[in-house]
């Protein structure tokens, strides 16, 4: 294995609207979870970190909705809330593997508008040779077409390359391509499981 491939949201970042929305809430989970199923979903996120534009998606939900106009424009308004510090143990496991000359590539599904964000806030992305930010491109995990212009883009060979997402439907995608896949739970599983594939770290 030459190459590492790391999803970030979840893996290198903490991200997490309930940030935001569990003192919107007043801490009623339930209520919250309803407002994530129905109002703001994950499958409505991710059209922005498909590419399209944050206020157009948000005038659209609010003519869906607009009891919640006030949520729902606090999604994105307040968006820099739900980012937080990066999850510091799988960064400790990034600079080992660069310490090893492994080949370091991010593949996100992010929306271009806000991973500027990111790349102010974040050190360590510094230590990736190249970043695919989904929004960029307009391709989505975990439609093959993402993996195939990753491996592309920086001359990949899929056999010699582990991806790693904490969504398993991102990494049966990856696996689809031909590419080893991990699917991320915490640091130390991800020690355990890279070193099953011979990774040395």
């Amino acid at each position: 294995m030459k190459t590492i491939i790391f999803d970030l949201g979840g893996v290198l970042v903490d991200w997490n609207p309930e940030y935001v929305y569990l003192k919107e809430f007043k801490g009623d989970r339930r209520k919250m979870k309803w407002f994530f199923d129905n109002v703001c979903t994950s499958s409505w996120n991710e059209e922005q970190d498909g590419g399209k534009l944050m206020k157009e998606a948000t005038e659209e939900r609010i003519k869906l909705f607009p009891d919640y106009e006030r949520l729902i424009r606090m999604f994105y308004g307040r968006w820099e809330e739900m980012l937080k510090d990066e999850i510091s143990g799988t960064v400790e496991i990034l600079y080992k593997l660069k310490n090893k000359n492994y080949k370091l590539i991010a593949l996100t599904n992010w929306s271009a508008e806000t991973f500027p964000v990111a790349i102010k806030k974040y050190k360590f992305l510094e230590l990736f040779e190249g970043i695919v930010v989904s929004g960029e491109i307009k391709m989505l995990k975990p439609f093959k077409e993402i993996y195939n212009y990753t491996l592309n883009k920086y001359n990949l060979n899929p056999k010699e390359c582990i991806f790693i997402d904490d969504r398993l439907n991102n990494v049966e995608g990856a696996v689809k391509c031909g590419i080893e896949g991990i699917q991320f739970e915490s640091p130390e599983k991800l020690i355990i499981n890279l070193k099953k594939l011979k990774v040395e770290i």
